[in-house]
């Protein structure tokens, strides 16, 4: 389908040799972009990539390994991209941090602040690294993996929540400042979705049962099921959709 079509895109995909990243990655290949494997160790990446070269031909990934709470890393991987693809057209800030679990009077400041600077302030170095080419060309798609925590409280998961609200308010004011030059900036607010970063909340029955007894759907998302979002928001048929949150949680939030 032409509205869904990424050909001759590139996309920079961050914490995506596994998980909800990898699928977006797949699906972005498999709409015909060009993309850019990364997360913090070499091995998976250059595993993802090389599964999506052999699927989709060669030169469809490469693999840049990067810390998110690194500026030089992630401008080493901006500058790898444009050196192996000669753009970027999409960003997708992926990768997050969750370092602690429990009530917000037992985190220590470092988990905190570890916290706030990998989920809110490392997207932004990495949206502005994205964002001057992006604003020359006069387009561009920048999607913020957020999640519906960042609508509610929660007494294990409060500070990752509050990191998560911050990524909307992000992306709001980034639309804002992009809009202009046509640049779009939004938001995916998955709900529990079975990928190792989320797996305190669903390897435990008793945990799983209690996170799914609101969610009308009554099971788990698959990383593909939000795979789909990103593709829409990057794509013309999300071309007037910006500084919003798309939330994909098994309606959990509707109940």
């Amino acid at each position: 389908m032409s509205l869904f079509d990424l050909t001759g895109k590139v996309a920079v995909i961050t914490g995506s040799s596994r998980g909800i990243g990898k699928a977006i990655a797949e699906a972005m290949a498999d709409a015909g972009a060009k993309v850019t494997i990364s997360s913090r160790k070499p091995g998976p990446c250059q595993e993802v990539a090389a599964e999506l070269n052999e699927k989709y031909g060669e030169g469809t990934a490469i693999a840049v390994p990067a810390n998110i709470s690194s500026k030089e890393d992630l401008q080493a991987m901006v500058d790898a991209t444009n050196k192996a693809f000669g753009k970027i057209d999409i960003c997708v800030c992926n990768a997050a941090s969750n370092p602690y679990y429990g009530p917000m009077s037992g985190i220590e400041d470092d988990a905190f602040a570890k916290i706030l600077q990998n989920n809110i302030i490392s997207n932004n170095w990495l949206i502005q690294m994205c964002a001057p080419q992006m604003r020359e060309r006069k387009d561009g798609a920048v999607i913020i993996v957020s999640s519906i925590g960042g609508l509610r409280g929660s007494p294990v998961i409060g500070a990752y929540n509050i990191s998560k609200a911050a990524d909307f308010q992000l992306a709001r004011n980034l639309a804002v400042e992009f809009g202009p030059d046509n640049i779009r900036v939004n938001c995916i607010a998955p709900g529990l979705i079975k990928t190792d970063f989320a797996k305190a909340l669903w390897d435990n029955p008793d945990t799983l049962k209690r996170s799914l007894s609101g969610t009308p759907l009554k099971r788990i998302g698959d990383p593909d099921e939000i795979a789909g979002s990103a593709v829409y928001l990057a794509s013309k048929a999300g071309a007037y959709m910006t500084g919003q949150m798309m939330v994909v949680d098994g309606g959990a939030t509707c109940s």
